[in-house]
């Protein structure tokens, strides 16, 4: 019931943003909430909970409504260094970052608050 996406080209601090707003979520509503978040990190993100929780039917035979979030880990991925040529033979550093994405879920009892 868990799922890695790997280099994902959103900086890690983006991904972030958006991972911790949807942490206490259930996975339904996460993706649910996710449609709405105007970030273009949310669509990775989606993805990969898309996959967890297919992955979670597959296995173990579970609803989307049954399972929450143990953990979303973001972390990063190798950095691509690239230059841009400016003014008087100089060169200034670009740093393009990527992301890896790990979710693992677990069953949640319908009795708890989510």
């Amino acid at each position: 019931m868990k799922t890695i996406q790997k280099y994902i080209r959103t900086s890690p601090r983006k991904l972030r943003l958006v991972a911790d707003a949807v942490r206490p979520l259930s996975a339904a509503k996460a993706l649910l909430y996710l449609k709405f978040i105007d970030k273009a990190a949310s669509v990775p993100l989606a993805k990969a909970i898309k996959q967890a929780v297919g992955n979670a039917k597959d296995q173990k035979g579970l609803s989307a409504d049954k399972l929450g979030f143990e953990t979303i880990d973001i972390m990063a991925g190798p950095t691509y260094k690239r230059f841009q040529a400016v003014s008087r033979g100089m060169a200034h550093k670009i740093m393009k970052r990527t992301s890896h994405i790990r979710i693992v879920l677990k069953e949640v009892n319908h009795g708890s608050k989510s």
